[in-house]
C-alpha cells in the first residue's frame, strides 16, 4: 500500500452519501494495514464544533455568505493545525468528510462569492489548500432531499434553487481541477463504495507496481 500520509476528501451536495462513504473508505484503508485519521469539516476540534453549531443552527438564518465563508475557513484552519497536519506528519492517511471543495461549491458558486475568491482566501488561511484527491459524489437535488429523513439544518434549508447551484458548483470544480473527480452517487451504497476504492487505488498508487 502507498496511502501513508495521503489526504483524501469525500464531498458533494447534502444527501449524497459522503459521510457513509468516508466511513467505508476509512475502514477499507485500515483493513489494508494503513493507519487512518478521519475528520469532518467543520468540526472535530473544540473551536470547530462551536463554529459548526453556529453555522448549522436554523436560528441563524440571517447569516450572510461572507460571514459563512469566514466561519467555515476559521474552523478549517483550526482543524488543519490541531488534527490534520499532525496526522499526515505521522504517516496516517487522512479521510475527510468535506473540505475546501464544499466552500467553493456552497459559498463560492451557489452563494455568489466566487470560486476564485474562495481559493484566494483559503490560500491565505491554510498551509495546504487541496488534498491529494477529492471525490465528488454527484446526486440530483430531488434524490438528495429524499434521503434526508431528519430535521434539516440551516444550510440544508436554503431551497431548491440554491442546492441546484451547489451541485453545479461541485461539477464545475471537477472540470477545473484534475484531482477533483466526480462519481455518480445514484448507485447502491455497495457499488459506490467499490468505485471509491478503485478510484483511490488508481489515482494515488495504492497498490505496489
Amino acid at each position: 500500500m502507498k496511502l501513508e500520509s495521503k489526504f483524501i476528501v469525500l464531498d458533494g451536495p447534502d444527501g449524497c452519501g459522503k459521510s457513509t462513504q468516508a466511513q467505508l473508505l476509512a475502514g477499507w484503508i485500515q483493513s489494508q494495514g494503513v493507519e487512518v485519521a478521519s475528520f469532518r469539516d467543520p468540526g472535530d476540534t473544540a473551536v470547530g464544533e462551536k463554529i459548526r453549531r453556529i453555522l448549522l443552527d436554523p436560528e441563524h438564518e440571517g447569516l450572510c455568505t461572507p460571514a459563512e465563508l469566514c466561519l467555515y475557513m476559521a474552523a478549517r484552519a483550526q482543524l488543519w493545525q490541531e488534527k490534520i497536519s499532525p496526522a499526515l506528519a505521522n504517516g496516517r492517511c487522512v479521510v475527510m468528510d468535506r473540505w475546501m471543495s464544499s466552500t467553493c461549491a456552497y459559498q463560492g458558486y451557489a452563494g455568489g462569492f466566487g470560486i476564485e475568491n474562495v481559493v484566494r482566501m483559503g490560500a491565505d488561511c491554510l498551509e495546504r489548500l487541496w488534498p491529494d484527491l477529492t471525490v465528488i459524489l454527484d446526486v440530483d437535488p430531488a434524490t438528495a432531499a429524499g434521503r434526508m429523513h431528519r430535521r434539516l439544518d440551516r444550510m440544508e434549508r436554503k431551497g431548491d434553487e440554491y442546492h441546484r447551484k451547489v451541485r453545479a458548483g461541485f461539477l464545475e470544480l471537477s472540470r477545473i481541477y484534475d484531482n477533483v473527480v466526480r462519481l455518480d452517487a445514484m448507485v447502491s451504497i455497495e457499488t459506490l463504495g467499490e468505485q471509491v476504492v478503485e478510484l483511490v487505488l488508481n489515482r494515488l498508487g495504492g497498490q505496489d507496481q
